[in-house]
């Protein structure tokens, strides 16, 4: 893994205040950030913002598969102390919440999942005590495997945005895009077979307990604009594989760790991911529980009509859980 700027679309002054002031606007209209009726507000809001702010949020355009929205500016005195588990956050940033889901709302449709923190569109990760050591972003000691976000769930984000509000400690975020990467055709080609499935990661309790029978997914996938994938190897059961498709899928994560790029966010800084070319992660630190540790804001997006996926992925049962979308498309 190597430090590398990513690529940046950087917002001017008055794009900004476009942004916050629409924001504000629907906190004091709806009062709360999670409102249903904020949510169904969000696309005849972003309808009034301007052609910067849009062509700031154009589809990822490069290899990389990422950029960085620059150019927010949260408060830090004004946050708060930084919560030790995502439940006791409150209202803290609120404003950021509906910022996020503005900036989400102008890609695409933002979902939530009903299996976890209790349904809200916007998730705040931060690190909390007893959760040091597990694949979660409650986590901190260790580190975040790289990885596909909810990869388990066929209704995952194709987008995922990670707004920066407090990270003194510059602590990074990896990332690495498959197109970057230089797999053998005979690697490709194993891993797009259905042969191993992905497990719910312990964010979702319930869907860790469903019933049904893991189904084997593949792990690539090809489409006109070049190879997509899902990956979460921290989740992936693969005793029942072959030798020559865990080879493959070690050349995989082999390849991903050579070509990963740590991206550091400043407070206000928005990352957004592909979800469907690059897999994230996060070096480890160690955590202080003394209100200054790092928070994000994370916010999922799904695009209708985006051919990234294989058509099989509409059958699966995804572990009992649902995806639920902000407002109809």
């Amino acid at each position: 893994m190597f430090t590398c700027p990513a690529p940046v679309r950087p917002l001017d002054v008055a794009a900004i205040a476009e942004l916050t002031s629409t924001a504000a606007e629907l906190l004091a209209a709806h009062r709360s950030a999670t409102s249903p009726e904020l949510l169904a507000a969000l696309p005849e809001a972003c309808s009034g913002l301007g052609d910067t702010v849009r062509h700031a949020l154009r589809p990822v355009d490069t290899a990389d598969g990422l950029f960085v929205l620059r150019g927010l500016n949260p408060d830090d005195a004004g946050l708060g102390p930084t919560p030790g588990h995502w439940s006791t956050v409150g209202d803290a940033g609120v404003l950021w919440d509906v910022v996020l889901l503005l900036v989400s709302a102008l890609m695409g449709v933002p979902i939530a999942w009903d299996g976890q923190q209790d349904g809200r569109f916007v998730h705040n990760i931060v690190p909390s005590p007893g959760h040091e050591s597990e694949q979660t972003g409650a986590s901190s000691s260790v580190l975040l495997t790289p990885h596909t976000e909810d990869a388990f769930h066929p209704g995952r984000a194709h987008l995922l945005l990670l707004c920066c509000m407090r990270n003194h400690d510059g602590i990074a975020t990896t990332a690495a895009s498959i197109r970057r990467t230089a797999l053998a055709r005979a690697d490709i080609e194993q891993l797009r077979l259905p042969v191993a499935p992905i497990l719910p990661d312990d964010a979702y309790e319930q869907a860790r307990q469903f019933a049904g029978r893991p189904a084997p997914v593949p792990t690539l996938f090809a489409t006109d604009e070049g190879l997509t994938m899902r990956f979460d190897p921290a989740y992936t059961p693969m005793d029942e594989a072959d030798e020559a498709w865990r080879q493959a899928y070690r050349h995989l994560g082999d390849e991903l760790a050579r070509v990963s790029v740590a991206v550091s966010l400043q407070p206000g800084d928005v990352l957004v991911v592909d979800n469907d070319v690059v897999v994230h992660g996060r070096v480890p630190f160690k955590a202080r529980y003394d209100g200054t540790d790092r928070w994000l804001k994370r916010a999922s997006v799904c695009v209708a009509g985006r051919p990234t996926r294989p058509a099989a992925e509409a059958g699966e049962h995804g572990y009992g859980q649902a995806a639920i979308q902000a407002f109809a498309q």
